[in-house]
């Protein structure tokens, strides 16, 4: 919000942003709470008459504040009850530098705008005022945006430089998008787009990657309804490529989900071979279908299961080449692009997508064949999900071995690979989100 132009379109944001997180306030305090996305897709459906920069500005503004939740409730606690308003009075006053006569017009009353300040909220903006977000006497959860009950995890996931992982965790994430080499190259695809007046860039460390230097609506393209990307963070295009399947081979998704990696070992399998696409969710795999289609792909075969104990996996039991673990998780890695996923994850949910992540990787195992690969992957950072996962796996599944990456992708460096043979990718060091994988083989 820029102070030296507010305007009453800028209330009208405003008071839609606080809508917005007087709706994930209550959410989190719900069993299952809606991920804020689904909300945001909820609210703007509901209210057509909202145009796509006004959306844009909201959900900027609304992600923003969920991004530095922690930050600006300390300075909320220190001096008055939580609510919504007050973390929008805190953003605007501590993250953008807004005068509490600024702050004041906004909250004009007039049509579309919030309510005029209260006394109380006029006396937090004025205490605010002058002050940086970042307090000395700041806890480090708050100064560095997690929750306090992960910190030990966190931690341990980065012994050495904790605080620079999670400063990269809260920033906004890049946007990635593959080549999809089934129809075009990345040069031709490049081209394609400066074309189009995209400001493009080739990614670093995956191939087939091309990075978006200034956000702008991507889905218009005509090279997008064409096929020739997908929108995919280059770590999931490198993690994807891990295991090296090749044309004419039986590869399974086990978590196939809405089919983002599907989509990329179908392209490396250049449409040859067999891919059998699992999730238990219906939903997603519709969501698949179109995407198979308008990327010019036909060796899928999509199968909604019960769960990972589902009858219909025997009948694919020693037959797979290749199966890939996409495990459902806490989402760690991701947080700069689904910050709400912090405040949304609870101990229990923790314990409970471990022993998950435990039977899918044991019914998985029982698919692949003599010399084939089994590839592992979350999109989280902790140790308990990752490290710890697969040496409990391997204990009990002595028939397969670690299989060092290094030896199949030429971007690869020390810092990916630390110990034991696992690919690991975080923000703050490679650009990426967050990504644990383990390649393994079985060997009898």
């Amino acid at each position: 919000m820029n102070p030296e132009s507010i305007s009453m379109q800028d209330a009208a944001r405003i008071s839609a942003v606080i809508e917005l997180l007087s709706e994930c306030f209550l959410q989190w305090k719900e069993a299952r709470p809606l991920p804020a996305d689904v909300m945001l897709n909820r609210y703007f459906r509901d209210r057509r008459f909202i145009g796509s920069k006004d959306r844009g500005a909201i959900a900027s503004q609304f992600y923003e504040i969920i991004r530095h939740y922690k930050t600006l409730e300390w300075h909320v606690d220190a001096h008055f009850e939580t609510g919504a308003r007050f973390f929008v009075i805190a953003s605007l006053v501590l993250l953008h530098k807004n005068t509490v006569l600024q702050v004041r017009e906004l909250f004009n009353g007039e049509r579309f705008s919030p309510y005029p300040l209260s006394e109380e909220e006029i006396r937090f903006a004025k205490a605010l005022y002058g002050n940086k977000p970042l307090h000395h006497d700041m806890p480090d959860y708050a100064r560095y945006n997690y929750p306090d009950w992960l910190e030990p995890q966190l931690k341990a996931a980065f012994p050495d430089d904790w605080k620079e992982a999670l400063q990269a965790l809260s920033q906004e994430a890049p946007v990635d998008l593959r080549t999809n080499t089934l129809v075009t190259t990345q040069q031709q695809l490049l081209e394609a787009l400066k074309g189009e007046k995209y400001d493009v860039m080739p990614c670093t460390l995956s191939p087939l990657g091309i990075r978006m230097k200034t956000r702008h609506p991507i889905f218009t393209s005509q090279y997008f309804k064409q096929g020739w990307f997908e929108m995919q963070d280059e770590g999931s295009q490198l993690v994807s490529s891990l295991l090296d399947a090749k044309a004419g081979q039986k590869v399974i998704d086990f978590c196939a989900g809405a089919g983002g990696k599907t989509l990329a070992l179908a392209a490396a399998m250049k449409n040859k071979g067999r891919i059998l696409a699992w999730d238990t969710s219906a939903k997603r795999l519709e969501q698949m279908k179109e995407r198979l289609k308008r990327a010019k792909v036909d060796n899928v075969q999509i199968q909604c299961i019960e769960s990972e104990s589902d009858s219909f996996i025997k009948r694919h039991k020693d037959s797979a080449d290749g199966v890939i673990v996409d495990a459902p998780c806490s989402g760690t890695g991701t947080w700069r692009r689904n910050p709400d996923l912090k405040w949304r994850l609870r101990p229990s949910d923790l314990e409970e997508l471990v022993d998950i992540q435990r039977k899918i990787l044991l019914s998985a195992a029982r698919l692949v064949k003599k010399k084939g690969r089994l590839l592992y992957i979350t999109c989280s950072l902790l140790p308990g999900e990752n490290e710890a996962q697969i040496a409990t796996f391997l204990q009990q599944m002595e028939n397969f071995r670690v299989v060092n990456p290094d030896n199949l992708c030429s971007n690869l460096n020390d810092k990916m690979t630390k110990q034991g043979g696992f690919l690991r990718l975080t923000p703050h060091e490679q650009g990426t989100d967050g990504f644990f994988a383990a390649l393994l083989e079985r060997i009898e």
